[in-house]
Protein backbone atom coordinates (compact mmCIF):
# COMPACT_ATOMS: atom_id res chain seq x y z
CA UNK A 1 0.00 0.00 0.00
CA UNK A 2 1.26 3.55 -1.03
CA UNK A 3 1.88 5.11 2.00
CA UNK A 4 0.23 9.26 1.92
CA UNK A 5 2.21 12.02 1.35
CA UNK A 6 1.26 14.02 5.25
CA UNK A 7 2.79 10.00 6.44
CA UNK A 8 5.88 10.26 4.25
CA UNK A 9 6.69 14.16 5.36
CA UNK A 10 6.60 12.71 8.90
CA UNK A 11 10.73 12.97 9.93
CA UNK A 12 10.48 16.78 7.95
CA UNK A 13 7.04 18.23 8.66
CA UNK A 14 9.06 21.35 10.74
CA UNK A 15 10.97 21.98 8.20
CA UNK A 16 8.54 22.01 5.21
CA UNK A 17 6.53 24.16 7.28
CA UNK A 18 9.93 26.83 7.86
CA UNK A 19 10.25 26.21 3.67
CA UNK A 20 7.23 27.33 2.87
CA UNK A 21 7.50 30.59 4.94
CA UNK A 22 10.77 31.13 3.43
CA UNK A 23 9.67 30.94 -0.13
CA UNK A 24 6.62 32.66 -0.01
CA UNK A 25 9.20 35.35 1.21
CA UNK A 26 11.45 34.70 -1.42
CA UNK A 27 8.59 35.81 -4.18
CA UNK A 28 7.60 38.95 -2.74
CA UNK A 29 7.85 41.80 -4.59
CA UNK A 30 7.44 46.01 -4.09
CA UNK A 31 5.69 45.61 -7.64
CA UNK A 32 1.61 45.17 -6.76
CA UNK A 33 0.77 43.01 -9.90
CA UNK A 34 4.26 41.11 -9.39
CA UNK A 35 3.35 40.34 -5.97
CA UNK A 36 -0.07 39.54 -6.86
CA UNK A 37 0.45 36.89 -9.34
CA UNK A 38 3.46 35.62 -7.39
CA UNK A 39 0.57 35.25 -4.20
CA UNK A 40 -1.29 33.27 -7.09
CA UNK A 41 1.25 30.77 -7.74
CA UNK A 42 2.32 30.28 -4.31
CA UNK A 43 -1.35 29.24 -3.94
CA UNK A 44 -1.60 26.98 -6.32
CA UNK A 45 1.23 25.00 -5.21
CA UNK A 46 1.49 21.47 -5.95
CA UNK A 47 2.69 18.60 -4.07
CA UNK A 48 5.98 19.80 -3.08
CA UNK A 49 7.84 16.05 -4.33
CA UNK A 50 11.11 17.75 -5.10
CA UNK A 51 11.45 19.83 -1.33
CA UNK A 52 10.94 16.81 0.00
CA UNK A 53 13.68 15.07 -2.14
CA UNK A 54 16.08 18.03 -0.89
CA UNK A 55 15.64 17.66 2.77
CA UNK A 56 15.05 13.91 3.10
CA UNK A 57 18.17 13.39 1.09
CA UNK A 58 19.97 16.35 3.60
CA UNK A 59 18.59 14.39 6.33
CA UNK A 60 19.48 10.63 5.08
CA UNK A 61 23.16 12.92 4.94
CA UNK A 62 24.70 14.96 7.59
CA UNK A 63 21.41 17.00 8.53
CA UNK A 64 19.40 19.70 7.32
CA UNK A 65 21.22 22.93 7.30
CA UNK A 66 20.35 26.78 7.03
CA UNK A 67 21.86 25.73 3.21
CA UNK A 68 19.07 23.66 2.47
CA UNK A 69 16.62 25.65 2.75
CA UNK A 70 18.57 27.55 0.11
CA UNK A 71 18.58 24.64 -1.88
CA UNK A 72 14.75 23.71 -1.62
CA UNK A 73 14.27 27.42 -2.51
CA UNK A 74 16.73 27.81 -5.47
CA UNK A 75 15.39 24.62 -7.02
CA UNK A 76 11.00 25.43 -6.18
CA UNK A 77 12.22 29.14 -7.72
CA UNK A 78 13.94 27.90 -11.20
CA UNK A 79 11.19 25.18 -11.23
CA UNK A 80 8.01 27.25 -11.38
CA UNK A 81 9.77 29.83 -14.06
CA UNK A 82 10.50 26.95 -16.27
CA UNK A 83 6.53 25.94 -15.72
CA UNK A 84 5.67 29.82 -16.46
CA UNK A 85 7.18 29.96 -19.62
CA UNK A 86 6.32 26.25 -20.59
CA UNK A 87 2.74 27.20 -20.08
CA UNK A 88 3.59 30.76 -22.67
CA UNK A 89 5.19 28.36 -25.23
CA UNK A 90 2.48 25.28 -25.28
CA UNK A 91 -0.22 28.06 -25.54
CA UNK A 92 -1.66 26.33 -22.53
CA UNK A 93 -4.75 27.76 -20.08
CA UNK A 94 -4.44 25.61 -17.12
CA UNK A 95 -1.85 23.85 -14.76
CA UNK A 96 -3.03 21.45 -12.32
CA UNK A 97 -6.74 22.32 -12.40
CA UNK A 98 -6.01 26.23 -12.08
CA UNK A 99 -5.51 28.96 -14.87
CA UNK A 100 -1.92 29.46 -15.88
CA UNK A 101 -0.61 32.70 -15.37
CA UNK A 102 -0.61 33.12 -18.75
CA UNK A 103 -4.44 33.00 -19.45
CA UNK A 104 -4.90 35.19 -16.37
CA UNK A 105 -1.94 37.94 -17.18
CA UNK A 106 -1.61 36.89 -20.92
CA UNK A 107 1.69 35.70 -21.90
CA UNK A 108 4.14 39.20 -21.58
CA UNK A 109 3.17 39.46 -17.85
CA UNK A 110 3.80 35.52 -17.81
CA UNK A 111 7.19 35.58 -19.79
CA UNK A 112 8.30 38.36 -17.12
CA UNK A 113 7.06 36.76 -14.07
CA UNK A 114 9.03 33.44 -15.03
CA UNK A 115 11.87 35.90 -15.86
CA UNK A 116 11.50 37.48 -12.29
CA UNK A 117 11.21 34.13 -10.82
CA UNK A 118 14.51 32.91 -12.33
CA UNK A 119 16.65 35.63 -11.19
CA UNK A 120 15.41 35.52 -7.73
CA UNK A 121 16.88 32.03 -7.66
CA UNK A 122 19.71 33.11 -8.79
CA UNK A 123 20.47 36.12 -6.89
CA UNK A 124 19.03 34.12 -3.23
CA UNK A 125 22.14 31.58 -4.03
CA UNK A 126 24.73 34.23 -4.63
CA UNK A 127 23.72 35.93 -1.69
CA UNK A 128 24.20 32.98 0.48
CA UNK A 129 27.16 32.54 -1.66
CA UNK A 130 25.57 28.94 -1.92
CA UNK A 131 28.14 28.04 -5.33
CA UNK A 132 27.81 24.78 -5.35
CA UNK A 133 24.45 24.86 -5.14
CA UNK A 134 23.60 27.38 -8.21
CA UNK A 135 26.24 25.19 -10.00
CA UNK A 136 24.23 22.03 -9.60
CA UNK A 137 20.69 23.56 -10.45
CA UNK A 138 22.09 25.31 -13.38
CA UNK A 139 23.69 22.06 -14.71
CA UNK A 140 19.66 21.01 -14.52
CA UNK A 141 18.62 23.91 -16.38
CA UNK A 142 20.81 23.53 -19.20
CA UNK A 143 19.91 19.85 -19.45
CA UNK A 144 16.27 20.40 -19.54
CA UNK A 145 16.56 23.05 -22.25
CA UNK A 146 18.83 20.78 -24.17
CA UNK A 147 15.75 17.69 -23.56
CA UNK A 148 13.35 20.10 -24.70
CA UNK A 149 15.21 21.00 -27.74
CA UNK A 150 15.61 17.49 -28.80
CA UNK A 151 12.18 16.41 -28.17
CA UNK A 152 10.88 19.52 -30.55
CA UNK A 153 13.63 17.84 -33.46
CA UNK A 154 13.08 14.52 -33.07
CA UNK A 155 9.07 15.27 -32.65
CA UNK A 156 8.91 16.46 -36.28
CA UNK A 157 10.18 12.97 -37.67
CA UNK A 158 8.78 11.19 -35.32
CA UNK A 159 12.06 8.69 -35.33
CA UNK A 160 12.77 8.66 -31.56
CA UNK A 161 14.13 5.21 -30.64
CA UNK A 162 14.18 3.97 -26.90
CA UNK A 163 18.07 5.39 -27.00
CA UNK A 164 17.03 8.81 -27.94
CA UNK A 165 13.94 8.55 -25.94
CA UNK A 166 16.11 7.79 -22.39
CA UNK A 167 18.40 10.55 -23.38
CA UNK A 168 15.30 13.05 -23.30
CA UNK A 169 13.57 12.22 -20.31
CA UNK A 170 17.34 12.13 -18.70
CA UNK A 171 17.68 15.55 -19.68
CA UNK A 172 14.27 16.99 -19.28
CA UNK A 173 12.87 15.65 -16.41
CA UNK A 174 15.52 13.60 -14.41
CA UNK A 175 17.61 15.77 -14.20
CA UNK A 176 15.26 18.13 -12.28
CA UNK A 177 14.81 15.54 -9.45
CA UNK A 178 18.52 14.77 -9.67
CA UNK A 179 19.72 18.05 -8.76
CA UNK A 180 17.45 18.37 -6.04
CA UNK A 181 19.00 15.26 -4.73
CA UNK A 182 22.44 16.14 -5.20
CA UNK A 183 21.79 20.07 -3.77
CA UNK A 184 19.74 18.39 -0.51
CA UNK A 185 22.79 16.22 -0.30
CA UNK A 186 25.60 19.35 -0.64
CA UNK A 187 23.85 21.57 1.21
CA UNK A 188 24.71 19.38 4.23
CA UNK A 189 27.98 17.64 2.84
CA UNK A 190 30.96 18.24 1.51
CA UNK A 191 31.90 14.43 0.41
CA UNK A 192 31.29 14.36 -3.59
CA UNK A 193 30.93 10.81 -3.87
CA UNK A 194 28.25 11.34 -1.67
CA UNK A 195 26.91 14.43 -3.37
CA UNK A 196 27.04 11.99 -7.01
CA UNK A 197 25.91 9.33 -5.41
CA UNK A 198 22.29 11.06 -4.75
CA UNK A 199 22.44 12.34 -7.50
CA UNK A 200 22.53 9.55 -9.48
CA UNK A 201 19.41 8.14 -6.93
CA UNK A 202 17.31 11.30 -8.20
CA UNK A 203 18.30 11.22 -12.06
CA UNK A 204 16.87 6.86 -11.56
CA UNK A 205 13.83 8.30 -9.70
CA UNK A 206 13.53 11.20 -12.32
CA UNK A 207 13.37 8.21 -15.24
CA UNK A 208 10.77 5.90 -13.51
CA UNK A 209 8.60 9.32 -12.20
CA UNK A 210 8.49 10.16 -16.86
CA UNK A 211 7.41 6.92 -17.57
CA UNK A 212 4.75 6.78 -14.96
CA UNK A 213 3.41 9.94 -16.33
CA UNK A 214 3.95 8.52 -19.82
CA UNK A 215 1.21 5.46 -18.69
CA UNK A 216 -1.00 8.22 -17.58
CA UNK A 217 -1.47 9.10 -21.40
CA UNK A 218 -3.14 5.91 -21.86
CA UNK A 219 -4.98 4.86 -18.78
CA UNK A 220 -8.57 4.61 -18.08
CA UNK A 221 -8.96 7.49 -15.43
CA UNK A 222 -9.00 10.83 -14.92
CA UNK A 223 -5.74 11.55 -13.63
CA UNK A 224 -5.89 15.26 -14.02
CA UNK A 225 -3.98 14.90 -17.49
CA UNK A 226 -6.03 14.65 -20.42
CA UNK A 227 -5.88 11.47 -22.20
CA UNK A 228 -3.88 10.55 -25.36
CA UNK A 229 -2.64 14.38 -24.80
CA UNK A 230 0.88 13.21 -25.37
CA UNK A 231 -0.36 12.00 -28.84
CA UNK A 232 -1.87 15.16 -29.79
CA UNK A 233 1.52 16.94 -29.17
CA UNK A 234 2.75 13.92 -31.32
CA UNK A 235 5.01 12.74 -28.02
CA UNK A 236 6.73 9.73 -28.94
CA UNK A 237 6.21 8.28 -25.22
CA UNK A 238 8.18 4.84 -24.33
CA UNK A 239 4.69 2.96 -24.37
CA UNK A 240 3.97 4.09 -27.82
CA UNK A 241 7.78 3.28 -29.41
CA UNK A 242 7.78 -0.01 -27.58
CA UNK A 243 4.24 -0.77 -29.44
CA UNK A 244 6.00 0.50 -33.27
CA UNK A 245 8.86 -1.82 -32.12
CA UNK A 246 6.37 -4.85 -31.86
CA UNK A 247 4.38 -4.21 -35.53
CA UNK A 248 5.29 -5.37 -38.90
CA UNK A 249 6.76 -2.00 -41.10
CA UNK A 250 3.57 -1.64 -42.81
CA UNK A 251 1.51 -0.81 -39.78
CA UNK A 252 3.98 0.81 -38.66
CA UNK A 253 4.51 3.35 -41.18
CA UNK A 254 0.62 3.75 -41.45
CA UNK A 255 0.29 4.58 -36.73
CA UNK A 256 3.40 7.22 -37.78
CA UNK A 257 1.79 8.47 -40.63
CA UNK A 258 -1.35 9.00 -38.46
CA UNK A 259 0.06 10.69 -35.97
CA UNK A 260 2.00 13.43 -38.07
CA UNK A 261 -1.12 13.90 -39.97
CA UNK A 262 -4.25 13.70 -37.60
CA UNK A 263 -3.02 13.27 -34.44
CA UNK A 264 -5.74 16.08 -32.70
CA UNK A 265 -8.51 14.06 -34.14
CA UNK A 266 -10.34 12.05 -31.27
CA UNK A 267 -10.65 9.01 -33.71
CA UNK A 268 -6.96 8.93 -34.09
CA UNK A 269 -6.12 9.16 -30.82
CA UNK A 270 -8.54 6.64 -29.61
CA UNK A 271 -6.90 4.24 -32.27
CA UNK A 272 -3.17 4.76 -31.07
CA UNK A 273 -4.13 4.21 -27.65
CA UNK A 274 -5.54 0.82 -28.12
CA UNK A 275 -2.34 0.09 -30.59
CA UNK A 276 -0.51 0.87 -27.86
CA UNK A 277 -2.81 -1.36 -25.27
CA UNK A 278 -3.02 -4.19 -27.52
CA UNK A 279 0.89 -3.83 -28.11
CA UNK A 280 2.08 -4.81 -24.80
CA UNK A 281 3.03 -1.43 -24.65
CA UNK A 282 1.93 -0.58 -20.90
CA UNK A 283 3.05 -3.85 -19.61
CA UNK A 284 6.68 -3.14 -20.87
CA UNK A 285 6.82 0.44 -19.87
CA UNK A 286 5.89 -0.69 -16.15
CA UNK A 287 8.42 -3.63 -16.64
CA UNK A 288 11.12 -0.99 -17.03
CA UNK A 289 9.86 2.04 -14.97
CA UNK A 290 10.12 -0.74 -11.70
CA UNK A 291 13.51 -1.05 -12.48
CA UNK A 292 14.41 2.19 -12.60
CA UNK A 293 13.10 1.58 -9.02
CA UNK A 294 14.89 -1.18 -7.51
CA UNK A 295 17.95 0.53 -9.30
CA UNK A 296 17.17 3.28 -6.85
CA UNK A 297 16.36 1.17 -4.01
CA UNK A 298 19.74 -0.16 -4.64
CA UNK A 299 21.31 3.21 -4.10
CA UNK A 300 19.40 3.84 -1.44
CA UNK A 301 20.27 0.47 0.56
CA UNK A 302 23.34 1.54 0.56
CA UNK A 303 23.01 4.17 3.55
CA UNK A 304 22.08 2.89 7.23
CA UNK A 305 18.88 2.56 7.79
CA UNK A 306 17.35 5.83 9.66
CA UNK A 307 13.67 7.34 9.33
CA UNK A 308 14.80 9.64 6.53
CA UNK A 309 15.61 6.27 4.44
CA UNK A 310 12.44 4.92 5.17
CA UNK A 311 10.48 8.17 3.83
CA UNK A 312 12.64 8.40 0.93
CA UNK A 313 11.50 4.77 -0.03
CA UNK A 314 8.13 5.11 0.73
CA UNK A 315 8.60 9.05 -1.77
CA UNK A 316 10.21 6.25 -4.15
CA UNK A 317 6.90 3.74 -4.20
CA UNK A 318 4.74 7.38 -4.37
CA UNK A 319 5.95 8.41 -7.35
CA UNK A 320 5.83 5.21 -9.33
CA UNK A 321 2.14 4.51 -8.14
CA UNK A 322 0.98 7.44 -7.88
CA UNK A 323 -2.77 8.01 -9.67
CA UNK A 324 -2.31 11.20 -10.84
Amino acid sequence: MVKSLRTIQAPIEEELQEFEQRFRDSMRSPVPLLDRITFYIVRRKGKQVRPMFIFLTAKLCDGITDATYTAASLVELLHTASLVHDDVVDDANERRGFFSINALWKNKAAVLVGDFLLTRGLALALKKKQYQLLQIVSNAFEAITEGELLQLEKARRLDIDEEVYFEVIRKKTASLIASACAAGAASTTTDEDVVEKMRLFGETIGMAFQIRDDLFDFGASDVGKPLGIDIKEKKMTLPLIYALQQTDNKNRKRIIRQIKRHSEEPATIREVIEFVRQSGGLEYARKVMFQFRDDAFVILHSFPPSPARESLEDLVNFVVEREK
